[in-house]
């Protein structure tokens, strides 16, 4: 791994942790806890500083020799590695976790499946595979009623939002919403295949959907992509004032 790290990884790039071994979560890579990071220092070319997560302005304390996949997310590319909790400290105020990287470092090709916290509108209904066709069109699809609801993540393939009603599994829905791309509002209407719903616990009469793309035109895909990078670099620059 020698020169390998300092080449493709920077300080202030964000980090994303993933529990592997005993710590593992669900065996589904998207499903597990992600918890997030920054890069602070290098210490060598297999140890790197970063900071210790904070989540609703609490820290997390991940265990000393937790095991761990690590996501380094760089312009428009991520790099993964497994990786080792071997101390963790304060240091000129800023709380430390010192990792060791413990696999090879590689690109990891599945970028489209990073999701990003957010909360964004969307209006949304249910339609026939016929209409797939005619999604993109939208004069050419029926004027029917739009339900509302709130997109809590997104990714390139995908999203999860929460609403007041629920879709039956393996459904297809119209997702209709608006990003910020490259400093104008544009409209997205995708198809959905709805993978899971669940009532939330804390909140009943509220659902969780979870949704897959359906025939996702590859540079919408890649404009959520690069919104998705966009904004994350945003939030850590935040987080550091």
């Amino acid at each position: 791994m020698s020169g390998i790290l300092s080449k493709y990884v920077a300080p202030e790039r964000e980090v994303e942790l993933k529990a592997i071994g005993k710590e593992r979560e669900p065996a589904d890579n998207r499903q597990r806890k992600a918890h997030r990071s920054r890069v602070l220092r290098i210490l060598t070319e297999n140890r790197v500083e970063i900071s210790m997560p904070i989540e609703n302005g609490k820290l997390i304390l991940l265990p000393v020799d937790g095991e761990y996949d690590m996501y380094f997310y760089g312009d428009n590319v991520v790099y993964q590695c497994n990786a080792r909790v071997v101390d963790r400290y304060r240091y000129n105020g800023q709380y430390v976790l010192v990792m060791d990287l413990i696999s090879n470092l590689r690109n990891y090709q599945r970028r489209e499946y990073y999701r990003f916290s957010c909360a964004l509108e969307m209006d949304s209904r249910e339609i026939e595979e016929e209409e797939i066709a005619l999604a993109a069109q939208e004069e050419l699809l029926p004027a029917l009623p739009l339900k509302s609801s709130v997109i809590v993540d997104i990714s390139g393939g995908g999203l999860r939002f929460v609403a007041y009603y629920a879709y039956e599994v393996n459904s297809l829905i119209l997702c209709k919403y608006h990003l910020q791309i490259e400093g104008r509002e544009k409209e997205y209407r995708l198809i959905g295949k709805v993978l899971a719903v669940n009532e939330l616990e804390k909140e009943p009469g509220v659902f969780d959907h979870r949704v897959q793309f359906v025939n996702v035109d590859p540079q919408d895909r890649e404009e959520i992509i690069q919104y998705i990078f966009d904004e994350a670099r945003k939030t850590n620059r935040k987080l550091e004032v």
